[in-house]
């Protein structure tokens, strides 16, 4: 009869085994030579071949709702080769908790978003806060196709 230690290490081999070849699923596709001596690749990201969208500063109102109702945020974004340089965000809460948690948010976000491409953010939970989250993404999806249709 096995004891409990021999299954602990059959269910650690197994596990083992499964995680390689589901890793090794997710590695990137491989290259083929042609007769000339190209190499074919797929096709290549925006970030790879330049900007996406046009640098400059871009100003939206993101809404959201929380326990005490409806309430909105706007956002200033600049950016530089898709990299966010600076945000600005201006807060309208008018009862203490939304007026707290949108302070609360406002002294946080820079860290979170400053020097990240803009495509990669996705804003949570900053300082505590996390409807006044759900404003700045929506304003950021504005502020996209802003700087896409430039």
């Amino acid at each position: 009869m096995r004891n409990l230690t021999d299954n602990k290490i059959a269910l650690a081999l197994f596990a083992g085994v499964t995680l390689v070849g589901a890793l090794s699923a997710c590695s990137s596709p491989a290259t083929s030579s042609t007769d000339s001596g190209s190499t074919d690749t797929t096709a290549p990201d925006a970030a790879a071949t330049g900007t996406e969208y046009a640098d400059g500063t871009y100003t939206e109102s993101g809404d959201y709702t929380s326990p005490n109702g409806p309430e909105k945020v706007d956002v200033t974004l600049t950016l530089a080769s898709d990299t966010i340089t600076d945000v600005t965000v201006v807060g309208y809460g008018e009862n203490p908790n939304s007026i707290q948690f949108q302070g609360e948010f406002i002294d946080g976000i820079a860290a979170e978003v400053v020097g990240k491409n803009i495509d990669e953010l996705s804003v949570d939970k900053v300082a505590g806060s996390s409807l006044t989250s759900g404003g700045f993404n929506n304003a950021v999806d504005a502020i996209k196709a802003d700087a896409l249709a430039q």
